[in-house]
């Protein structure tokens, strides 16, 4: 009689454990590859601004003369600001210095087309390309004012024997000074536009320019708005 063959229990035995080794990497691999793009998620959550943020920045455009552009133009930095309303002006001049740097760098371009040519009034084109420029340099100017008012700017403090000058009113003074070229920035922009009508360009690029300083003039005033807006 043929003696009985062995049983494979113990091959059967080792495939099984070698499976279940098998499960355990791969349901840990799994779990490490969903749980991967947590820290993206989080740092994306860091740099989206918080209600509070938001909320600050609404009430703060509700005092300018154009609420809803000062909101979307500066939403984009509400998590920089958070709820200091003097680095919520500085951003604001920024943002209108920019504007006028694109609108001066576009009247430039588009003499370089128009040549001389009265009919074009090349002339009010020239001048008002002069004027945006100052207005950009002025509106700069107001930043960088401003930027004193940080929370880490210095600050001269008054001494017993009166030496220097306190920090209230170095905070007035350059508040002042902020609100001085802001309003230039805008007196250039009206002379610019007002140019263009004495010239009677009345051609496109007239226009299209004359349309350009209605627009950031929009900008540099809400920015003035948010500089007179600094308690003190």
């Amino acid at each position: 009689m043929a003696a009985p063959r062995p049983r494979a229990l113990p091959i059967h035995h080792h495939h099984l454990l070698l499976l279940l080794l098998l499960i355990v990497v791969f349901t840990m691999s799994s779990a490490h590859t969903t749980a991967a793009p947590a820290p993206r998620a989080a740092a994306a959550a860091a740099e989206s601004p918080s209600p509070a943020a938001m909320s600050f920045l609404r009430a703060r455009c509700a005092t300018t003369l154009y609420p809803a552009l000062c909101y979307d133009s500066l939403l984009p930095y509400a998590s920089e600001v958070q709820d200091n309303p003097a680095r919520l002006a500085r951003v604001a001049a920024d943002v209108a210095a920019a504007r006028l740097r694109a609108l001066s760098a576009r009247v430039k371009d588009i003499l370089r087309h128009v040549g001389g040519d009265p009919a074009e009034g090349a002339a009010a084109l020239r001048d008002c390309a002069s004027t945006v420029s100052a207005a950009a340099s002025l509106a700069r100017q107001s930043s960088a004012e401003l930027t004193k008012l940080e929370p880490d700017a210095g600050r001269v403090v008054t001494t017993s024997a009166g030496d220097g000058m306190s920090s209230s009113r170095q905070a007035r003074w350059e508040v002042s000074n902020a609100k001085t070229w802001l309003s230039a920035a805008m007196a250039n922009e009206g002379t610019c536009a007002d140019g263009l009508v004495e010239a009677g360009a009345a051609a496109a690029a007239g226009k299209e320019v004359t349309a350009g300083v209605a627009a950031v003039k929009q900008y540099t005033s809400n920015a003035l708005a948010l500089v007179n807006g600094i308690p003190l």
